[in-house]
């Protein structure tokens, strides 16, 4: 970690540009999951603390593609559904930042005491939010922001510049700020206007606690690994995962697991019957080249034995645990099975450092969960004996939180592609384009 973080710098009654990734599940109007936004208050926390204004900023999903496909299908859409607001009121509720800076002033309403200023909605002289990101209300509302006191814009991507990284739009929003501190390495892999852009436009930009967090824990695992080293791959095509996995067999893993529906295109490029199994029949050869490569590296490449298969994609329907060489061409594999389970289970034992990214199987309906379950337990019981844990991706995340385990992992991700881009060795635009720490 050679970038500057929020602690080397002076914050104190600057305007701080904090870009988070509050692109949480939202289901009617409530945070379903608010892994994220945990992972951002330490820095949060911190600015306020240090007498900051501070400024969030946030995607929410896609609104401007779903928006486009809405009008093409003729069916209405529904904009509310990509407002930051339930995160707004998700901030109201939380102690740690209704309470006085450590620079003892007391915020003041930034607007006329009791009413609101342009576009900001106030509902205590803490927290504010805006309806825009941009525009003339917005800066009105930053510049008269008080030490301590905290402003969410709405939703970056409801304007198309964000994603084209248009650099009159990353203006518009530097011109916000006298600090930049970039805490989401969630989006670290775009070179967005929020995440990239606005950097050329404020003289100090720097990493959150949490990006340092991030890449602290994922540089060590990927450059300085205590061995023994194992890596866990799932998820739905290996497409998706091939630089990762050759990343990590270049560095040398121990043990490389994968599970998931991307280990189904294995099983068929080795003359295995996968029925209706999802399969990327143009990713064979690579396959069987990813499993040369491991031979040849001396890394241990394991594949699942057996899995839970139906006859159709009807979770309705009965299910059973049949080995992968019995699978026959109408049968559809959801899950690993028991033997698999064991046998994962059994390579973790005595590791010290483990990655996990990716479900096992079709996680989201049960009794596909299974796998993915026990995989999560697993590694909470090889972190308790002394193995440092790094999980990401959504699935494999919210296997942990679902089971409970989320304190008996070493670090949890909040980064999804930004954690296989960082893992695969890829140059992160969001993390480059911060400021260096001085040598």
């Amino acid at each position: 970690m050679n970038k500057k973080t929020i602690k080397d710098i002076n914050l104190h009654d600057k305007r701080v540009f904090i870009r988070v990734d509050f692109n949480v599940p939202i289901k009617n109007g409530v945070i379903a999951d608010d892994t994220r936004i945990i992972g951002v208050l330490p820095t949060i926390e911190y600015a306020v603390q240090q007498g900051a204004k501070v400024i969030l900023a946030s995607h929410l999903g896609r609104p401007l593609k779903d928006k486009k496909k809405a009008e093409e299908k003729g069916i209405p859409y529904n904009a509310a559904k990509y407002s930051l607001r339930p995160v707004y009121e998700y901030l109201l509720q939380i102690p740690e930042l209704q309470k006085t800076s450590s620079r003892g002033e007391e915020p003041v309403y930034a607007g006329e005491e009791g009413t609101a200023l342009g576009k900001a909605e106030i509902k205590n002289d803490r927290v504010f939010f805006a309806t825009d990101c941009v525009g003339a209300d917005v800066e009105a509302l930053a510049a008269k922001l008080h030490p301590g006191q905290i402003l969410l814009l709405e939703n970056l991507r409801l304007h198309a510049e964000e994603e084209k990284n248009d650099p009159e739009f990353a203006k518009q929003l530097a011109s916000l700020c006298d600090v930049y501190v970039n805490d989401a390495f969630g989006t670290a892999h775009r070179a967005h206007a929020s995440t990239e852009g606005i950097t050329h436009f404020v003289d100090d930009c720097v990493a959150g606690l949490l990006m340092e967090k991030e890449l602290n824990f994922l540089g060590k695992a990927l450059h300085y690994p205590e061995r023994p080293f194992v890596a866990i791959l799932g998820g739905a095509k290996v497409s998706d995962k091939i630089p990762v996995i050759e990343s990590l067999i270049k560095r040398k893993v121990d043990k490389l697991l994968i599970g998931g529906a991307m280990a189904y295109t294995f099983f068929k490029a080795q003359g295995f019957t996968i029925g209706k199994s999802l399969v990327e029949d143009d990713m064979m050869p690579k396959a069987l080249e990813i499993e040369q490569m491991a031979e040849d590296a001396g890394v241990e490449l394991i594949l699942p034995t057996d899995h839970q298969v139906v006859d159709s994609y009807d979770p309705l329907n009965s299910t059973k645990t049949i080995p992968i060489a019995f699978t026959n061409s109408g049968l559809v594999g959801l899950d690993i099975g028991t033997e698999t389970i064991a046998i994962f289970e059994h390579a973790l034992e005595g590791a010290k450092t483990i990655v996990w990214n990716g479900p096992m199987g079709m996680f989201e309906e049960k009794p596909f969960d299974q796998g993915t379950v026990a995989i999560a337990k697993a590694v909470a019981k090889a972190t308790e004996n002394g193995a440092t844990s790094i999980v990401g991706g959504g699935d494999s995340v919210s296997a942990v939180n679902q089971a409970g385990l989320n304190d008996k992992i070493t670090h949890i991700s909040t980064g999804g592609g930004a954690t296989l881009e960082f893992l695969a060795g890829d140059v992160l635009p969001g993390v480059a384009a911060l400021d260096d720490k001085e040598v």
